[in-house]
């Protein structure tokens, strides 16, 4: 059952508060619950969140966010079905994550520091960011800079603890062309180190045990994958939304394409309108397809593709790299959905989501049609603000 109790920190901050001149402080508040289901009662999570968001100046803010997820069911392990080898593993976990987010405005330029960690049973993380924007020409212009660090610590039978590096370094521009219309473009250069692999990702391989004299016996034998032991990634956003006062709607379009040196090259576009109903409520029907091709080491098997040179039960990164994970297959996902929010009061507001996500493998570099999911994805949530 997940626990859905807060942290005494959190519902403290929930008591109005003053600042250095005795004004109350204005907050804002939003509290959520997603729950995500995958056909055949795969993978489900329930992720409830708490977000705040306080003024504590004309100048400085400050945000914060606590997340509790609880995930279960069966996913992948690599194997190829038909065979003796387990192709589901039953798992089980929760993650509990803060983030908290300090900001100070001087003159058009806004700085924000950000800190965030994550815990569940196997993976710690902490992260660090820094931001930068830049308002420009009447403020019509808003450029963004930034670099993101996490530092990782995997917990991997046989290996303890393993370590992981990311860096992400991002720009961007932001332009009003007028009042109704907005365009804007991100850059991200990402770069990861370290233990990179899935822990509970494997892949088989058709072998032949022999007892002497001459007797062979047919076995399958399952490795850890091994990914390469670094990954240099560039990923281009580009977005514009048009806002129709006839129709008192908005059409907002997301296009990213991704590349990195594993050789996935991958496209996503994403199609929202948003449309006014009434003073108090705000309907958004969106689609987004994505498409990416395969890793250039994604394979099914190891049988006479790759020889397992190196330590096949400790992979350190080096070569020969191999993954039957079908996250790193030829793929294509779709999603398609409806968002809404209503009004309660200036000071409340509550909001609804549902989505149905769909992936399956395309062209010759694929799982089996099996591993890939497709999933109900629900959202509630209530914002408070004063």
């Amino acid at each position: 059952m997940v626990n859905t109790q807060r942290p005494i920190i959190i519902v403290g901050c929930l008591l109005p508060g003053l600042n250095s001149h005795g004004e109350a402080i204005p907050q804002k508040y939003d509290d959520g619950y997603q729950f995500y289901q995958e056909d055949s009662d795969r993978i489900r999570v329930e992720a409830h969140y708490l977000r705040a968001h306080l003024e504590l100046s004309d100048a400085t803010s400050f945000r914060m966010q606590y997340l509790h997820d609880a995930i279960s069911g069966s996913s992948p392990t690599g194997a190829l079905p038909g065979g003796i080898q387990p192709v589901f593993a039953d798992l089980e976990d929760v993650r509990e994550g803060i983030l908290g987010a300090l900001a100070h405005q001087i003159g058009d330029h806004r700085i924000e520091f950000e800190y965030s960690r994550s815990e569940e049973s196997d993976y710690i993380s902490n992260g660090f960011a820094l931001s930068h924007e830049w308002e420009l020409n009447q403020k019509n212009t808003t450029l963004a800079f930034g670099v993101n660090y996490l530092d990782d610590t995997v917990q991997v039978v046989g290996l303890g603890g393993q370590k992981k590096e990311t860096f992400d370094f991002f720009a961007g521009i932001t332009q009003i062309i007028d009042k109704n219309t907005t365009v804007s473009a991100n850059l991200t250069l990402g770069y990861s180190d370290g233990y990179l692999n899935d822990p509970y990702k494997v892949v088989q391989r058709d072998e032949v045990l022999i007892i002497p004299p001459m007797v062979e016996i047919p076995i399958v034998i399952l490795y850890p994958e091994n990914r390469p032991g670094n990954r240099f990634r560039q990923v281009l956003q580009l977005g514009g939304g048009h806002y129709f006062e006839s129709l008192k709607g908005a059409l907002h379009a997301d296009l990213r394409l991704s590349h990195d040196d594993y050789g996935v090259f991958s496209q996503m576009a994403q199609l929202e309108w948003r449309q006014e109903v009434g003073e108090d409520l705000l309907l958004t029907p969106f689609y987004r397809f994505y498409h990416q091709n395969a890793a250039d080491f994604f394979v099914n098997t190891l049988n006479d593709v790759i020889p397992v040179e190196t330590d096949p039960n400790a992979p350190d990164g080096s070569g020969p790299n191999y993954s039957s994970d079908y996250r790193l297959s030829s793929l294509i996902a779709q999603s398609v959905g409806l968002r809404s929010r209503y009004q309660i009061s200036d000071n409340l507001a509550v909001s609804a989501a549902y989505e149905r996500y769909v992936m399956e493998g395309v062209g010759s570099e694929t799982s089996p049609t099996v591993a890939y999911p497709s999933a109900n994805i629900f959202t509630l949530g209530a914002s408070l603000e004063f």
